[in-house]
């Protein structure tokens, strides 16, 4: 199965102590002990390395950037057509734009599941989504 990750998931897992930090790690060891694969894409990268580069952090940014650099993990691309999608996700649901791109890219890139945190991308319908609790 081709999950996409929501940026939150990946935050928690590999930036964050407590109850989010080992849910989020404990669903990433079940997708791997699954035979699972990961998706994310750029926009994915982009939100999570934001934080390290703000605060100089360069030992938490290698982390991101060396998640990003697994073989294991795909980065979907965004083309005009997950734009677009994203378009009509944005129009007809109220998301706002980056969620509507996370969205989009995961359906376009052919994933069967997105892992969030956030209820409210759970009501999606065209989709299957896993919040985390």
């Amino acid at each position: 199965m081709l999950i996409y990750l929501d940026s939150v998931i990946l935050i928690y897992a590999l930036d964050h102590v407590g109850s989010f930090q080992t849910r989020a790690d404990n669903r990433l060891r079940a997708i791997a002990a699954a035979g699972d694969q990961i998706a994310v894409s750029d926009l994915t990268r982009l939100e999570c390395r934001i934080k390290p580069i703000r605060l100089g952090d360069l030992r938490k940014l290698q982390v991101f950037d060396s998640f990003f650099g697994r073989a294991d993990v795909l980065v979907m691309p965004l083309p005009s057509s997950v734009f677009d999608r994203a378009t009509f996700i944005r129009a007809n649901h109220g998301f706002k734009t980056a969620d509507a791109l996370h969205l989009a890219a995961a359906i376009e890139g052919g994933c069967q599941l997105f892992l969030t945190n956030d209820f409210r991308l759970g009501r999606f319908p065209g989709l299957t989504v896993e919040v985390l609790t």
